[in-house]
């Protein structure tokens, strides 16, 4: 190569960089002006839970002539509250992860996930399931996209899918965000959506979400969406390429990007979870990438600006976490709530704007043992006798644990998972969260939020603040 050659391909890269700054400056000075949080409950104040809780089941009464509902009432694991579970992924063998939900008009409830024969593979497909509001049974589950499908809409090589979050817009549309990677690892994903008309039952072209205009690599979701008074859609997403952090995209009622921003000091953590406390107030609550403590920050003027990100006094094992606000107010939060494993999952709860930090832990899984791991023949009878009690047949229970066994098992001992919650409240008010079991079936939890907390027992084998650190 002469001189005169190389002199020209520096000028030709010189002036690509300089087009790609100008560009990037022209849509920072053109961003659309910032627009006021749309909240999400009718309370003028906090509600007083115990007060409330004698009116709760009246709300939750089915219309006069439906079916009775044939899940049963079951106690937490520390008999503090009162559940109802089951099993929402319905394919044996699968390893399944990263679920979400949404309610659709009937008042049914459509849950998606991610399911294949390990995550990564090429055969990970987004799987759905609808639960019938009457019966509160789930139908068998069905492929909503494949890596085929979404590489023919898109018209480019997708390598995986993940974490699909479905949720309706504000002009009561559906829309499916999910991850997908055309090279290398979860570092250089991007964003794919799709939209629907019809609850669900069919999807538009699967199209890329441009977050960034060098390459559109490395953004990530998990959290569910939060809306503005206008009508625009903010989604929580995530950045892994060399580092993490976290970020807010505003979305226009067609899709696109409006504007991006970065939560401050968020480096290091990822998988923002966003609840509205007021027009200009939000708090956003984070998993930490170091595992050490579910971090934090909060905006008081519709995300101008945001405190410094820090540490809250939950410990967080670096896992994903959920948050809502319900119809009354109150804000929750699901997570892991120690520094080691997903083995534990908890809910808190606090009134608008209120502080997780010396919440009562709400335990949803517990083990006996916590940080003990299991024997293999003990790990296998104990998900063996769940999944029976839940109704699984003895081929189908096999091919369940043998999927979390090549997943959460080593030669000789296992550990257990519940991780990925995400949190819904349906028109009927109750609470509703769908989660990672063993990594082999999504599981359901549907509780009345208004019901009275019963005291600690006095022996409790659950430690809540597992070496957590105040900030």
């Amino acid at each position: 190569m002469n001189f005169n050659t190389a002199n020209r391909l520096n000028w030709l890269a010189a002036l690509a960089l300089l087009a790609g700054f100008s560009l990037a400056g022209w849509k920072i000075a053109s961003r659309p002006p910032v627009a006021a949080f749309a909240v999400p409950f009718q309370a003028a104040a906090p509600v007083d839970i115990a007060a409330s809780a004698a009116t709760f089941p009246a709300r939750a009464t089915s219309p006069p002539g439906t079916p009775t509902a044939r899940l049963a009432q079951e106690s937490s694991p520390d008999g503090r509250f009162q559940l109802q579970a089951q099993f929402v992924s319905s394919t044996p063998g699968q390893a399944v992860h990263g679920a979400s939900l949404v309610e659709l008009r009937d008042g049914s409830l459509r849950a998606v996930w991610f399911s294949g024969t390990r995550e990564g593979a090429g055969d990970v497909a987004i799987r759905t399931s609808v639960m019938n509001p009457q019966t509160l049974v789930w139908s068998a589950e069905s492929t909503l996209f494949d890596r085929q499908q979404v590489q023919q809409g898109l018209w480019r090589y997708v390598k995986k899918l993940g974490n699909p979050v479905i949720a309706r817009a504000p002009d009561g549309a559906l829309w499916l965000w999910m991850v997908t990677v055309s090279m290398g690892g979860w570092a250089g994903s991007s964003i794919t959506w799709a939209r629907s008309v019809d609850e669900g039952s069919s999807w538009s072209t699967p199209r890329r979400l441009v977050t960034s205009p060098f390459l559109n690599l490395s953004t990530l979701v998990k959290g569910a969406p939060f809306y503005y008074q206008n009508g625009q859609i903010g989604l929580p997403v995530y950045h892994e390429f060399i580092t993490k952090s976290a970020e807010i995209l505003r979305l226009g009622a067609q899709g696109q990007v409006l504007d991006k921003q970065r939560i401050p000091a968020s480096r290091g953590n990822l998988q923002p979870v966003v609840l509205v406390s007021s027009p200009q107030r939000v708090q956003t609550y984070m998993r930490s990438g170091s595992a050490q403590a579910v971090m934090a920050s909060s905006t008081d003027d519709a995300g101008v600006g945001w405190t410094q990100t820090h540490a809250t006094s939950w410990s967080n094992p670096d896992s994903a976490l959920a948050g809502v606000v319900t119809s009354g107010g109150q804000q929750w939060l699901a997570l892991n709530p120690t520094s080691r494993r997903r083995e534990t999952l908890a809910l808190l709860q606090t009134g608008v704007g209120g502080s997780f930090d010396g919440a009562s832990p709400w335990m949803v899984e517990s083990p006996a043992a916590p940080q003990t791991p299991l024997s293999v023949t003990n790990y296998e009878k104990l998900l063996g006798d769940e999944l029976a009690a839940r109704g699984a047949t003895p081929v189908q229970a096999q091919a369940y644990v043998a999927s979390a066994r090549r997943q959460l098992c080593g030669p000789q001992t296992c550990v257990r998972e519940f991780s990925y919650p995400y949190l819904l409240q349906s028109r009927d008010g109750y609470l509703h969260m769908v989660y990672t079991w063993h990594r082999s079936r999504i599981k359901h939890v549907r509780l009345a939020p208004l019901q009275v907390l019963l005291p600690a027992p006095t022996a409790s084998s659950v430690a809540p603040n597992d070496a957590a650190t105040a900030p």
